[in-house]
């Protein structure tokens, strides 16, 4: 049936026109942006993801950005580090030279304060954006990454980078500042109790071998002091102690032992009197050679006045002349807390910085009491080879100081060179003091080095994968939303030959009515 009213044909080749105008609309569009989903209404769950996707873009872009500014920093920290070893190593130099007593100590004395003038203007120049690495000891966190978890929440991840602080500021002492008192820190032995302060004293330790009783003829004893042995024999019955005494005090005094003396004391003792100021000395007595009949033949020993046996054969020591405290091995300094050692009454400290140990406190002690010149006193630190405790030995050739110390909390931390703008080689003293302390600095910059190189390497690992994963994130999103070119041309060439077929198709469906015309003629 015809109708002039419905136009069945036109209406559908209208509606198959507009499908075919719609299709190449959307493949123009994609065709010039290059996007198959440029808005929510093409794909809301696609466009959603992409989106976020592209955000995460955003911020690891920020994160590179934030990374390459880090890098920068450590990178001006640790040319600074690696050209203060440099000026140590040469300091240590100068320092070596000073050892010998023919030199111009004083021509020297002024290298070193000019290479140490300019250790600390390299310290103080080495800033990037106006962070210093070098100076202080609060943490720095460098932005690293993004963490998208599962239910959508973000956080973000920082690579710490630890400041190497090499002033050479002393830091305040936190002793005596109403803090927790840590004294109990600082021990008189190995495994004693808390402290509690001596006189230093020039005298020496002393050991004492007394003989006795009647010795007959091929009887015979033995002494070894540090490694040495001095024997006597009896040549004939009842020889009495005295005489064996003086047998074997004139061998000892023979061997002409560095920092020892023997002197002949009382009715049968040798008296040994030992100025080593940081070295025991092993001693052993043996009288296992006696052939004859001699009746009681043994000796005592007494070590500072104290009585240690009465036998045949016996081992011992003579102490250093040095006064010696230890440091606890169950508790660990911490930022902050001050280690003092009054010598003289007059006190010198060193507060921990973060991470130390107390080798670190005991080098820094040292370095304190070095720093002052004090006449007649010298130090050594000691490390236990087994338990790594470590102890600070201090020692008097002077006339008598007295030793007490001290630790509390609430300090500054003392900076990593602390002691340097105090090195001295103008005397035999403190050029010996100098070597030590030069190689714990020293130490210290090569450690700061190490651990800023450690710490740029794994920027520049975080700063490669950033690199990477913005890659692919973005080939991603670009597999989600970006238009397949190829096949937009192919689908717009198509969609253009159907548009124009269904112009004709529409034309032609509007042109039925006119039939309708012909059939009232």
């Amino acid at each position: 049936m015809s109708s002039i009213l419905t136009n069945t044909s036109a209406m559908v080749a209208l509606q198959t026109l507009n499908s075919i105008n719609d299709n190449l609309n959307k493949t123009q569009s994609e065709i010039s942006t290059g996007k198959s989903i440029e808005s929510a209404k093409d794909n809301a769950a696609i466009w959603a993801i992409s989106k976020t996707m592209e955000s995460d873009v955003a911020g690891f872009n920020a994160i590179s950005d934030s990374l390459a500014l880090g890098e920068s920093t450590i990178t001006v920290a640790r040319s600074a580090t690696e050209t203060v070893t440099d000026l140590l190593t040469q300091i240590k130099g100068k320092v070596v030279a000073a050892q010998e007593q023919n030199v111009d100590r004083e021509k020297i004395q002024t290298d070193i304060e000019a290479l140490t003038g300019q250790v600390t203007s390299i310290v103080e120049a080495a800033q990037f954006n106006g962070l210093n690495l070098l100076k202080g000891t609060e943490d720095v966190n460098i932005l690293s990454s993004l963490d998208r978890q599962g239910n959508g929440v973000v956080n973000a991840s920082n690579i710490t980078v630890n400041r190497q602080d090499l002033s050479t500021s002393a830091g305040t002492n936190g002793v005596g500042s109403g803090g927790t008192d840590l004294s109990g820190q600082i021990l008189d032995a190995a495994a004693g109790g808390t402290y509690g302060g001596a006189t230093l004293s020039a005298t020496g330790s002393t050991s004492i071998v007394e003989l006795a009783g009647d010795w007959d003829d091929g009887d015979a004893s033995s002494i070894t002091v540090a490694g040495q042995t001095v024997s006597f024999a009896s040549s004939v019955d009842d020889t009495t102690a005295a005489d064996i005494r003086d047998g074997l005090l004139s061998g000892l005094q023979a061997l002409d032992l560095d920092g020892l003396t023997f002197t002949a004391t009382g009715t049968a003792q040798i008296t040994m009197v030992s100025t080593r100021s940081f070295e025991s000395v092993d001693i052993a007595v043996d009288d296992a050679g006696i052939v004859g009949t001699g009746t009681g033949n043994s000796y005592v020993h007494t070590e500072n006045g104290v009585a240690t046996g009465v036998t045949t054969t016996e081992a011992s020591t003579i102490d250093q002349r040095a006064e010696e405290v230890f440091f606890s091995t169950a508790a660990a300094p911490q930022e902050g807390n001050s280690y003092q050692a009054s010598v003289g009454g007059t006190a010198y400290f060193y507060t921990a910085g973060k991470g130390e140990n107390f080798s670190d406190v005991a080098r820094g002690l040292k370095t304190a009491i070095d720093s002052a010149n004090i006449d007649g006193i010298s130090t050594q630190v000691s490390i236990d080879s087994t338990t790594g405790q470590a102890s600070l030995k201090i020692d008097n050739s002077g006339t008598d100081k007295t030793l007490a110390t001290a630790a509390g909390d609430g300090g500054t931390a003392s900076g990593g060179l602390f002691g340097l703008d105090n090195i001295d080689v103008r005397s035999n003293e403190s050029a010996n003091a100098a070597l030590a302390n030069i190689e714990t600095l020293i130490n210290t910059s090569i450690d700061s080095a190490a651990a800023l190189g450690s710490a740029q390497g794994r920027i520049e690992t975080q700063s490669s994968f950033i690199s990477k994963l913005t890659d692919s994130l973005k080939s991603g999103i670009g597999t989600m939303v970006d238009a397949n070119m190829e096949e937009a041309s192919t689908r717009l060439q198509a969609l253009q030959v159907q548009q124009q077929l269904g112009v004709q198709s529409l034309s032609i469906a509007n042109q039925a009515p006119q039939s309708i015309l012909s059939l009232f003629r």
